[in-house]
């Protein structure tokens, strides 16, 4: 059974287009997203962060290229995933590193920051 994760967040740079190495020649994006935890302060009103988190987003394949087409620096999105810990060792220091990533099914931009919409010709 995967791990899902489905969460919230903001670019936090430009989708990088990379293809593996190997016989894989898929593409993928990978993204950096910061998924916040917005709670209202009853004083102010105002939306607070508490306890949001950095996490990098594997987008592949025909994702990957709707995703460099149209995700930029700042958009919020909205990703859907499973989450998996990449484990590997450092090739200088010998020293065994791991990291979370969030390999994504799907990444929807939320429409509060969009500005315009263009459909594309079928």
């Amino acid at each position: 059974m995967a791990n899902t994760f489905i969460g919230a967040g903001n670019l936090g740079a430009d989708p990088v287009l990379t293809s593996p190495v190997g016989e894989d020649q898929r593409q993928v994006a990978d993204l950096r997203v910061y998924f916040d935890k917005p709670v209202k302060n009853p004083e102010t009103g105002e939306y607070e962060d508490k306890g949001g988190f950095w996490l990098d987003v594997s987008a592949w394949d025909r994702l990957a290229d709707d995703a460099m087409r149209t995700l930029k620096k700042g958009a919020r999105v909205r990703v859907e995933g499973s989450l998996k810990h990449n484990v590997w060792t450092d090739e200088k220091s010998g020293e065994e590193k791991s990291k979370f990533v969030l390999y994504a099914d799907d990444i929807s931009l939320i429409l509060a920051r969009v500005e315009s919409v263009q459909r594309r010709q079928k």
